[in-house]
């Protein structure tokens, strides 16, 4: 008697459910291991830093897996043999638009950015252990600016919305009121160097300068590489084209934004908390 056949989805729904419990094991692993060095330390005279330092790289760890099971669970998923919607055939030469490829290559460029990110705040915590360590004040600043970018995450998650539905209103306004944000955001970063290098915070006069310049520097160089696909999507569609055009562009806009916003939020209390 044959053997039943498989359905489409069934060895992408095994493949995940493997690497979920692989994953589940290592973040169990990684967090008995943190618990037992902690432990270790906690006696000696430099059990506060070591502890931080377990802790902030734990937990960066642990997020960087947790995203990574999301993409990897997402690609398993995928069935390219279906029709995906949102899918753009060519009539006049056959080709089809990429909306997955774009997705995936968004998706490995977010995983690069994470991992760049989760270095930076392990080095991080690592220096701030020696003793030549001078935490600088945060400048008031960085508190609204954190509210400008939250809103400009909100303006694009609008526009992404709006896109969806096909209101091309919605979504004009949803990217103009973003970007505007995104600008006032990087301005007020601008301002808040200011402020410190007007108090004699200089980038080269202790090692916590440097850090707080490069984290908020690096961040802003990609937030300002977003911009550049924000304004060309938001040419596209002022100059009358028609929203559904580009609505795979305003999606990855959004998923950018918001993911930009996470990362702000975690350097954010990492420089409040240190």
């Amino acid at each position: 008697m044959p053997a039943p056949a498989m359905s489409p989805g069934a060895r992408p729904r095994r493949s995940r459910v493997r690497v979920s419990r692989v994953l589940a094991v290592v973040v169990a692993g990684l967090l008995g291991g943190a618990a037992e060095a902690s432990a270790h330390v906690s006696g000696s005279a430099a059990a506060a830093p070591g502890l931080i330092y377990l802790i902030v790289v734990g937990a960066t760890i642990v997020l960087s897996l947790i995203a990574g099971a999301y993409f990897i669970g997402q690609t398993l998923t995928e069935k390219p043999w279906l029709p995906v919607p949102g899918k753009v055939v060519h009539l006049h030469d056959g080709r089809a638009s990429s909306l997955p490829s774009a997705t995936l290559g968004l998706r490995v460029f977010l995983a690069v950015v994470a991992v760049v990110f989760s270095l930076l705040v392990a080095a991080y915590a690592e220096r701030m252990a020696f003793p030549d360590w001078r935490p600088l004040p945060e400048p008031w600043l960085l508190w609204p600016n954190t509210a400008v970018l939250i809103l400009s995450s909100i303006a694009l998650q609008w526009a992404r919305v709006s896109a969806r539905r096909g209101q091309d209103e919605g979504a004009k306004l949803g990217l103009l009121a973003g970007g505007v944000f995104a600008f006032a955001f990087l301005a007020g970063q601008l301002l808040a160097w200011q402020q410190l290098r007007a108090t004699g915070y200089f980038a080269a006069a202790n090692p916590a300068n440097s850090f707080f310049y490069l984290i908020t520097a690096l961040h802003g160089l990609h937030l300002l590489g977003g911009l550049v696909a924000w304004g060309l999507t938001t040419a596209k569609l002022w100059r009358g084209v028609e929203v559904f055009r580009v609505q795979a562009s305003v999606e990855l806009c959004a998923v950018y934004w918001h993911f930009l916003l996470v990362v702000w939020v975690v350097l954010f209390g990492l420089l409040l908390i240190t």
